[in-house]
């Protein structure tokens, strides 16, 4: 049966709303969403301006550390009204070469006070040691700089699987950005039996990147797709519960809308063209999260 994009918006409305968060919340409690520019292949200027028309309260980018692209960033950033967070990490495989690789970058990052930082941190293969280094300097960078910072649970990196992820949160006071499309790729499903590591993993999230997985693969080809419904229901029913105590708490939470580009998103065999429109589809996202939790 062939399905128009109102049919999908009907066919997915229910879930999109059913049990949504209750609009009561704490004084302080502030909800930001914000686009990503990642697959974007236009300059500063026109991604900013892209971003806003949409309705973006901002953007997430990895920290430009070459001087003349981070004064067009801000610029492009500070014209269209936009805030932002950035990205930073380490790519060497040993990790003395990648630890000084991602202090730098941090370093650099917080000095321009973003919203917050969120890392792409170590390596899966680095021993806890090792791994517990980054959030360690993380602590420390965060409480002298004021500047929130925050380990993405992100494959390849130090919390690419809940129950090493429940190793940092049992012995270090790590934050969290949320992922959780990673694990469930990692684990082949949407996490029914492991509640308790979920649980305590959104009671450390203070940013969501809101991309939806399957147990087969971090992104599903377009979440207002019937079929992905169990998958979507199953994303929304975490995240409910992070906005749920960030309200409750009287707290800033962040997301950003990340489905990406090819290869993340399928394509046609032997063209390289996407099955679905990446932009749309983040927007569509972020008037979701806008619908459901504002």
């Amino acid at each position: 049966m062939d399905l128009t994009r109102r049919e999908f918006m009907g066919m997915t409305g229910g879930s999109l709303l059913a049990g949504a968060v209750s609009a009561n919340a704490a004084a302080g409690f502030e909800l930001i969403v914000l686009a990503t520019n990642w697959g974007f292949q236009g300059s500063w200027n026109e991604f900013a301006h892209k971003a806003k028309t949409a309705g973006y309260d901002g953007v997430e980018v990895w920290y430009p550390s070459d001087a003349a692209d981070r004064d067009q960033f801000e610029k492009a950033v500070a014209g269209e009204g936009l805030r932002y967070g950035f990205l930073v990490g380490g790519s060497d495989r040993d990790f003395n070469t990648h630890f000084s690789q991602f202090r730098t970058s941090l370093d650099a990052a917080v000095k321009m006070k973003p919203l917050y930082i969120n890392c792409h941190s170590g390596r899966d293969h680095f021993s806890f040691e090792q791994n517990k280094q980054f959030i360690d300097l993380t602590n420390d960078v965060s409480a002298k700089s004021g500047v929130p910072i925050y380990h993405e649970t992100h494959r390849s990196r130090i919390l690419y699987s809940a129950p090493v992820c429940r190793q940092f949160m049992e012995k270090t006071p790590v934050r969290l950005t949320l992922d959780i499309s990673h694990w469930c790729n990692v684990h082949e499903s949407l996490l029914e039996d492991q509640t308790e590591t979920v649980t305590m993993a959104l009671s450390r999230t203070d940013h969501i990147h809101a991309r939806i997985g399957h147990q087969e693969g971090p992104q599903v080809n377009d979440p207002r797709a019937p079929e992905w419904k169990k998958a979507l229901d199953a994303h929304l029913a975490w995240w409910d519960e992070v906005v749920k105590r960030k309200k409750s708490e009287g707290k800033r939470l962040t997301f950003l809308t990340e489905f990406g580009p090819v290869d993340y998103m399928p394509a046609i065999p032997y063209t390289r063209q996407p099955v679905s429109n990446q932009w749309e589809i983040n927007v569509h996202m972020m008037d979701l999260i806008r619908k459901r939790y504002a």
